[in-house]
């Protein structure tokens, strides 16, 4: 097993200090830091950044050929951890002799310890991990104490938990999945990355925030019944819809090719996306639909069976309620700004 030791709480210094286990190189843009690393050892990417409210962020997508324990040692204080699992599986404990807790795909944890124990992160070899950590920090200015949102956070969790440390793991979540790879699928730089980046990062820490709350009241119970297999095939599915809105799908089709029942289909996509099946198809025709009026040469009515739709009214009906004007204006007002460019 192979230990690396972070001992800082600066996102530069965790840089170098996972360069200098790791091995790779290291490149910085605008507060954002990234790892590549492939030789023998490990294989993937590490990336990092920090914003406003002493609120930072790490991003493991790696894939080591022997076990991996990370300690983050609290040096100063005891920052409040938000983590997200996107594929794979890892452990943690509080210090050496603490028990130890799984963390799987698609599950969230919040971890702190207020007993100023180390956070311990255990990594498989040959297993590819995706692990997204917000870290909240808990040494706040007096001046900005009252409003400040790492002061509410803080506030929200802790308030009559003062003395024992904290570990929460929460139900499966994909929606918080998805909103990792937008964060990922960010191909914007400078100021305006940054930017972007921080305002999904505060809305996964949302998230996180209210599954532990719905997991408290009880409306989130293990999924809503679903396993994570089911999860993953509804993932899966969802992922094959989107890049293929066209097709006739059937909610028997889809049953079949998922090996899911119609109830589990329906149930994985309301939890996942808000919506029901055909709900989810239609929005990817109409996503599909405005792609090609900006990007090809295909009149409004070839758009419209292409993508899957047989009524040119029904689609043009769906599409002001998504884009507040109908396809022809749409077009219209693209041309416009085509022609004043």
């Amino acid at each position: 097993m192979k230990i690396v030791t972070i001992n800082t709480e600066k996102t530069q210094n965790i840089f170098d200090e996972l360069q200098t286990s790791f091995g790779g190189k290291v490149t910085f843009d605008l507060d954002e830091y990234s790892l590549e690393v492939e030789n023998s050892f490990a294989e993937g990417a590490i990336i990092g950044a920090s914003f406003n409210d002493n609120i930072s962020y790490v991003q493991f997508d790696m894939t080591f050929s022997i076990d991996v324990r990370l300690d983050i040692l609290n040096v100063k204080s005891s920052p409040i951890y938000f983590a997200y699992c996107s594929k794979g599986n890892l452990s943690h404990s509080f210090g050496l002799n603490g028990e130890e807790r799984k963390l799987k795909t698609f599950q969230t944890a919040i971890v702190t310890s207020k007993n100023n124990e180390d956070n311990i992160l255990f990594f498989e070899k040959g297993k590819k991990t995706k692990l997204t950590l917000i870290v909240v920090g808990t040494q706040i200015d007096a001046a900005s104490q009252t409003h400040s949102l790492n002061q509410q956070v803080k506030d929200t969790f802790f308030e009559n938990n003062q003395a024992s440390d904290f570990f929460y793991i929460g139900s499966y979540n994909l929606q918080i999945a998805e909103k990792i790879e937008q964060l990922n699928s960010i191909t914007q730089t400078g100021i305006v990355r940054n930017l972007l980046k921080e305002g999904i990062m505060r809305i996964i820490l949302a998230m996180e925030i209210q599954q532990h709350s719905d997991d408290l009241h009880a409306f989130a119970n293990e999924a809503n019944g679903l396993t994570l297999r089911e999860l993953e095939e509804v993932k899966d599915l969802s992922e094959f819809i989107k890049s293929n809105p066209e097709e006739a799908f059937s909610i028997k089709s889809l049953s079949k090719k998922s090996g899911l029942s119609p109830n589990k289909l329906q149930e994985g996509f309301k939890m996942i996306h808000n919506r029901t099946v055909n709900d989810y198809i239609t929005h990817m025709r109409v996503l599909k639909a405005e792609i090609l009026i900006r990007t090809s040469d295909l009149n409004i009515s070839e758009i419209v069976y292409c993508i899957g739709f047989t009524s040119r009214s029904y689609f043009s009906k769906i599409f002001k309620q998504k884009f507040n004007c109908s396809p022809k204006e749409y077009k219209f007002n693209l041309n416009s700004l085509a022609i004043t460019a």
